[in-house]
């Protein structure tokens, strides 16, 4: 291979860097032996596992589907598909035991749809997954892996030549499983948008990035482990059920290793401010760059953190909420590095009826109800370029003006694996369509909701999030557990359906207690308040809550109520 920049390149340099992985947590730190594994150890490992790829018969240009939870494995694995030229399609772990049928369902459509010439997966899920008709051959991850029997030495390995647009990364988003959307993301777009989102957020190569997102899901595989095992950064990573079991872990491992960046959904600050209120003796003062993404930023919730996370030395500057999605590989819009949440103050109702962001003091408004707080988002990182228009005539809007994101540049996917009508709908005119209603203020992004998502009630456009927030706070309600949707109600016009996990005595009290507070929020009473068993709500593999399911659950009379 040349010496032109290419990923593989990046990885082979990145070796040299006297830095590497330390694993923490029960489910991937070794009972015995070294927790830290080197970059260049990593990539020695990688390098056999490549040429037990070729060895089996791939070549550059085929994908490899790896089922497995976060271990080390499974990075050099990833590593190993990379070097080899192969593209690593790391597929979705089981949420949940009860949703065993829809994980094999939605697995098989994507190995398939995928065009997977061999699948890795690890022998604990070895028993959930069993071969059909028409599955490419399977093996265990620990097959390929050196010290194994039969592996060759990695100076087996036979680099392919550097090629830009060769697949690194195909990454499936969550959606139906009839339908399945695997994201392109060749060899030049995820360059582009680690070198775009190193440059936005000022990320040096002394970084202690701290990390248990999962590696299926794109800010873990790309922001989380990509951008250190391409830089040599300090990575500490641990899994995503050792946070889940204890929100506080995370807090600690980042005092105890110095960490210097990390990054959550909102939901996994709120859960980190609660454990913190009966944490002692932390240290998180090297935090510099707390990412909040991938879901909607609360900016109450952001500020609950702050206050929980002061006594232990976090600087407010380090919050960092941010906005990136798959098909921008994952970083794209970013605010400047240190300088905190800023938010916009509009007033709601005419957010809501005139689609505009008309700025109202919180001192001017009678009740908090009629102020929308929001959180500024930065500009597009280098080499992208966002402006919002109106999604019917694809007029470019003023500031303060809602209407879709669109983006466009370096770091843009050229489209979903094999499916042409999905691409064809993803773009107008060279630019991305994100999906996402939005205005600009002062150069900036802020994020409204989703399209898709929004209920019209009594001429409102009234976002999901505002009644799910308003809700989630509520006594007896599980916060981070509530859904709200629209459904065709009387003469046509849609109304307000809120479905919430509980865990209360009273469900009346609480099924009024939402009633009175939907109302407030949108003016209008919800036609239905359904309280459902904890954990019962549908969520995608990344966690995030999942409204169209649920209102599919909702007509079907499925939803496991409380």
């Amino acid at each position: 291979m040349t010496g032109t920049d290419s990923i593989i390149s990046r990885l082979i340099a990145a070796a040299d860097r006297p830095t590497g992985v330390r694993f923490v947590g029960h489910s991937v730190a070794p009972t015995d032996g070294d927790p830290f594994a080197s970059w260049a150890q990593i990539h020695d490992e990688a390098r056999a596992v490549g040429a037990a790829l070729q060895a089996r018969g791939l070549v550059p240009g085929d994908h490899v589907a790896i089922l497995g939870p976060t271990s080390r494995p499974l990075m050099t694995i990833i590593q190993g598909c990379w070097l080899a030229g192969c593209a690593s399609m790391v597929l979705p772990l089981p949420m949940r035991m009860g949703s065993l049928e829809s994980f094999v369902e939605s697995t098989r459509a994507r190995i398939r749809h995928g065009d997977a010439k061999l699948i890795l997966i690890d022998d604990m899920l070895a028993a959930f997954y069993e071969s059909a008709p028409g599955d490419p051959p399977i093996e265990l991850m620990g097959a390929v892996m050196p010290g194994n029997p039969g592996v060759p030495s990695g100076d087996r390995l036979e680099l392919p030549a550097a090629d830009p647009e060769r697949l690194v990364i195909l990454q499936y988003t969550s959606g139906s499983t009839s339908e399945p959307k695997g994201v392109m993301i060749p060899d030049r777009v995820l360059r582009a948008n680690l070198d775009a989102s190193c440059e936005a957020a000022e990320l040096s190569l002394d970084e202690v990035m701290v990390s248990w997102l999962p590696l299926y899901h794109d800010m873990g595989l790309v922001g989380f482990l990509s951008l250190p095992m391409t830089r040599g950064v300090q990575l500490v990573q641990a899994a995503p059920q050792d946070f889940m079991a204890k929100p506080g872990n995370w807090m600690q491992w980042i005092s105890d290793y110095r960490g210097t960046a990390t990054a959550g959904p909102n939901f996994a600050w709120v859960l980190a401010t609660r454990a913190l209120g009966r944490m002692h003796g932390l240290d998180l003062s090297s935090l510099t760059l707390a990412l909040s993404g991938a879901e909607p930023v609360d900016p109450d919730a952001v500020e609950a953190f702050v206050r929980a996370a002061a006594p232990f030395g976090f600087e407010p500057g380090s919050v960092f909420p941010a906005f990136g999605m798959a098909e921008v590989a994952i970083g794209g819009v970013f605010p400047r590095r240190h300088r905190g949440m800023l938010t916009d103050s509009v007033d709601r109702e005419h957010l809501e009826r005139e689609r505009v962001a008309k700025p109202l003091l919180l001192a001017d408004a009678h009740e908090d109800l009629e102020v929308r707080r929001l959180p500024l988002l930065g500009a597009a990182v280098p080499g992208l370029e966002m402006k919002v228009v109106n999604p019917d005539t694809w007029e470019e809007l003023p500031e303060r003006h809602v209407g879709e994101l669109l983006l466009r540049g370096t770091s843009v996917t050229p489209g979903y694996y094999k499916r042409p009508d999905a691409t064809s709908a993803l773009f107008h005119d060279g630019w991305l369509c994100t999906g996402d209603l939005a205005y600009v203020v002062d150069g900036e992004l802020v994020l409204c909701g989703r399209i898709k998502d929004v209920i019209i009630v009594g001429g409102r456009n009234v976002f999901p999030e505002d009644i799910e927030r308003a809700v989630g706070v509520l006594d007896g309600v599980r916060a981070g557990n509530v859904i709200a949707f629209g459904v065709d109600g009387y003469k046509g016009k849609e109304s307000v359906v809120v479905v919430a996990e509980v865990r209360a005595d009273d469900l009346d009290a609480v099924r009024q207690t939402v009633h009175h507070r939907t109302l407030d929020v949108c003016g209008l009473p919800p036609r239905d308040v359904m309280l459902v068993k904890a954990g019962t709500l549908p969520k995608t593999s990344s966690g995030k809550l999942q409204r169209a399911k649920c209102r599919e659950l909702y007509l079907d009379e499925d939803l496991e109520l409380a």
